[in-house]
């Protein structure tokens, strides 16, 4: 009988055999059977045993990561005090989320939510409270002060989070590839950053 140790492992195991083959051959390119092979597991159920279901799977791996990342957005936000410029506000965004690029486990993460801009539209309601806390409260008072029609204000909204999410995946992905970046980690994070608030002052 397997034991709850084995269990979470096997669980672990999973999670990080999709992370890497979701980032690198797409969440839809990879098979439920190859993550499971991957992983060493003989039982073919393996992923709907520990996650009740492939969608399961690719939320658990977002939260991975997702959580941590907001936890981040949020000490940054608070340490600007209350009233920061907009700038700081995309920063508190920004500086943490390119973080994830320092590791391999992290640059899959930003390679694999960069394949899902096209439900940034809805991600109010369909992500999970846990992984956008607070950066829905940060987008919140970003939205408060734009000089703009609530309508505009959202179009807005989500070409930055097009901008920055695909920025940081395709520099995840050359990184990955051993190509030479351009910008220093720091100055990619100040230059996104910088592009990020003139998207939303347009």
């Amino acid at each position: 009988m397997t034991t709850t140790a084995e269990r979470s492992a096997t669980a672990v195991r999973l999670l990080d055999v999709a992370e890497h083959l979701m980032a690198r051959s797409g969440i839809q390119g990879v098979t439920t059977r190859e993550i499971v092979e991957a992983a060493g597991q003989r039982n073919v159920s393996a992923v709907h045993y520990h996650f009740g279901s492939r969608q399961n799977l690719l939320l658990e791996v977002l939260r991975r990561r997702g959580a941590p990342v907001d936890e981040a957005r949020g000490a940054l936000r608070a340490s600007f005090g209350v009233g920061p410029p907009l700038r700081s506000l995309v920063a508190a965004l920004v500086v943490p989320y390119s973080a994830l690029m320092e590791s391999e486990s992290g640059r899959s993460y930003l390679r694999i939510v960069g394949q899902l801009r096209g439900r940034f539209a809805a991600w109010r309601t369909e992500s999970d409270a846990v992984t956008t806390g607070h950066m829905a409260r940060i987008f919140d008072e970003i939205e408060a002060g734009l000089a703009a029609p609530p309508a505009v204000t959202q179009e807005r909204i989500i070409a930055m989070m097009i901008l920055l999410t695909g920025a940081c995946a395709e520099r995840a992905r050359r990184i990955d590839d051993g190509g030479l970046e351009p910008l220093e980690h720091e100055a990619f994070v100040e230059n996104l950053t910088a592009m990020c608030t003139a998207v939303l002052l347009a």
